[in-house]
Order: structure tokens, then C-alpha cells, then sequence
């Protein structure tokens, strides 16, 4: 039932032609996991061009971000919590991307966005630690661009078979989360590691 009516939005937004896209991206509950494989299949039917719907699908999956990091901003964590099901984010996600904004600032409003579970949640804790707009916004557009464009090929590749894209996707920039999770466990031992050398010796001892 919601799959269908989330179909019926899409379709309404592609009589809009590039700019329906950027919009159904703009809103968190239409999952770019559907909307840019389908406008994939959209190009390989020559309706679209990959450029233009790689561009206009990366601004309109960077305003989508946006409206989470003002809610965080301006609403807090309460606020958030209350219409965060709204937006397909639940308590479990923000409190996990708190964590990761403690841990790594705000370079995480880029390398979460490739990551399961945090990359919607993340735009919260960015909004809610009043990290500067403009550096969310180039963050969040330079993780998007490659992941648009990642989402759009495997829909033009896929054809009618559009909808196994999200498999293909995982598979595929599974490498780069590995490096992720890599860089971020070294990140973690390194600050264990200076945080433990630098507290003082007991000579008591």
C-alpha cells in the first residue's frame, strides 16, 4: 500500500520533468533508493539525460538533508523525536548518529551518507550542534554526487530490472564502507592510544 502510493508520487513528479526529480528528493520519506534507479530506467528509455538527472538528482538529495539539519537546528532533539517517523528516522538512528557526530565531527555529514542506518539520522545531530550551514551543505552535495551517480547507472544498466539496483549499490560501494569502518576503528585506537599516553605517570607506583 505505501510502496504504491509512494509509486504514484514519483510518477506525479516526472511529469515535472528534472525538476519533479530534484523535488521527490527533497522529501526524506520518497527513498532515493527508488527514485534514482527508476530515473536511470527513465534515461536508458531516452526521456531523460544522465547528466542533467545526475545534477538534478544530487541538489534535490542535498535539500533533503537540509530540512533534517533545520530540524535539529531549530526544533532540537525533542522536536525530532516527536516527527522523526515522519521523515523514516526513528530513536534508535539519532541517538547512533549523535554518537558518530561526537566521535568524528563534522566530517561525518560526508562519509555517513554511505553508510546503513545513520546516513538519513545524520543531518540531525549536524543540526542540532549548530555546525555551519554552508560546510553541511558542500559535505552532504560531494557525498551525493558520486551516489547519484552511482544509483542513476545501475538504473539505466537494469532497465526494466530497476529495482535490483539497491543490491548492486550495496555491493558495490561495500569496498568503500570497509575503508570506513577501517579508517574510523584507527581513528578510535589512535585517540585511545594519545588519550592513554598523555595521563600522568603515578611514581608511586
Amino acid at each position: 500500500m505505501i510502496e504504491q502510493f509512494i509509486m504514484s508520487l514519483v510518477m506525479i513528479f516526472k511529469s515535472l520533468g528534472y525538476f519533479g526529480v530534484l523535488l521527490a528528493l527533497c522529501f526524506e520519506f520518497i527513498p532515493a533508493e527508488v527514485v534514482l534507479p527508476l530515473a536511470g530506467f527513465w534515461v536508458s528509455n531516452g526521456e531523460f539525460q544522465y547528466v542533467g538527472m545526475v545534477l538534478a538528482g544530487t541538489i534535490g538529495g542535498t535539500i533533503g538533508p537540509i530540512t533534517l539539519y533545520a530540524l535539529g537546528r531549530y526544533g532540537g532533539r525533542p522536536l525530532v523525536l516527536k516527527y522523526g517517523k515522519y521523515f523514516l528516522i526513528n530513536e534508535r538512528q539519532v541517538d547512533l548518529a549523535d554518537r558518530f557526530f561526537e566521535k568524528y565531527g563534522a566530517s561525518v555529514a560526508f562519509f555517513a551518507r554511505f553508510l546503513p542506518i545513520v546516513r538519513t539520522a545524520i543531518s540531525v545531530p549536524c543540526g542540532m550542534t549548530k555546525m555551519s550551514f554552508w560546510k553541511f551543505s558542500l559535505y552532504t552535495f560531494l557525498a551525493m554526487l558520486p551516489i547519484t551517480a552511482l544509483y542513476v547507472y545501475l538504473g539505466m544498466k537494469l532497465g526494466e530490472n530497476w529495482e535490483q539496483a539497491s543490491a548492486l549499490f550495496a555491493e558495490y560501494t561495500m569496498p568503500f564502507v570497509i575503508v570506513i569502518v577501517i579508517g574510523i576503528l584507527c581513528f578510535v585506537a589512535y585517540k585511545y592510544m594519545t588519550k592513554k599516553a598523555s595521563k600522568p605517570v603515578d611514581k608511586n607506583e
